[in-house]
């Protein structure tokens, strides 16, 4: 009995991974972006998700159809497409080395909530914002800065942020930088790198402008929050 009931289960997983393999290939080879490893079973039967970076979209199972849009889940009442590309967030955020931000940190015994923040130097909200550091540290609120001049290569920003992140003190040249205000700085050959990286990391998060917050489980939010509006948006996400 035990053989012949698990004989149409195995049939049904061959079929899936026929179908899911089809998929893949016909993806793969429609965009050159694409990888296979980026198709993967949806959350509604019959299609399937494609998710390169916070970008998701669904291909019916036969290969026919694309789909671009948010699925939402009625009697669940939530956004199954954000929550993918939560998932994509914290995973490329997490890819980050330990020396890859200028970190801002609370003292240990008080650190409650770490969040990425995509800043631009000259950017006025971005200015305020780090301007009240010290509150969102007194909140528990570790600050991990990556760098996106809005304006791209070869602009002032940017020449300003490769100055910031060759600073023997990075923190404190972030900070005179803010303030349009000296700091000790010196050449050095990974400067481009990194912020190439973090500019290419902001567009693939799907920031719409800075600051762009991004929390530790990679929901995005866009704009400036205050310490207590930030503070109350990480202490709901973990209720």
């Amino acid at each position: 009995m035990l053989v012949i009931a698990a004989a149409p289960a195995a049939a049904q997983s061959a079929d899936a991974d026929a179908e899911l393999a089809a998929v893949r290939e016909r993806v793969a080879s429609e965009f050159k972006e694409i990888l296979p490893q980026h198709v993967f079973p949806g959350p509604v039967d019959g299609w399937y998700t494609i998710r390169k970076g916070a970008i998701v979209a669904y291909i019916s199972a036969d290969g026919r159809y694309l789909l671009q849009g948010d699925i939402i889940d009625l009697d669940a009442q939530a956004n199954l497409t954000e929550a993918e590309r939560n998932v994509a967030r914290h995973e490329m955020i997490g890819a980050l080395g330990a020396g890859d931000a200028i970190v801002f940190s609370p003292e240990p015994a008080k650190l409650r909530h770490s969040v990425s923040i995509f800043t631009d130097i000259d950017c006025g909200y971005c200015r305020r914002l780090h301007s009240q550091i010290d509150q969102y540290l007194a909140k528990g609120i570790e600050v991990r800065y990556l760098l996106y001049p809005r304006s791209g290569p070869a602009s002032p920003s940017w020449q300003k942020a490769e100055q910031v992140w060759c600073s023997p003190d990075r923190n404190n040249a972030l900070t005179l930088a803010k303030l349009d205000r000296e700091f000790e700085t010196r050449q050095c050959d990974t400067a481009n790198e990194m912020i190439s990286e973090h500019y290419a990391l902001g567009q693939d998060v799907g920031l719409r402008g800075t600051p762009a917050i991004v929390f530790e489980d990679g929901t995005l939010v866009s704009g400036y929050l205050t310490p207590d509006r930030l503070a109350a948006a990480l202490d709901a996400e973990d209720d």
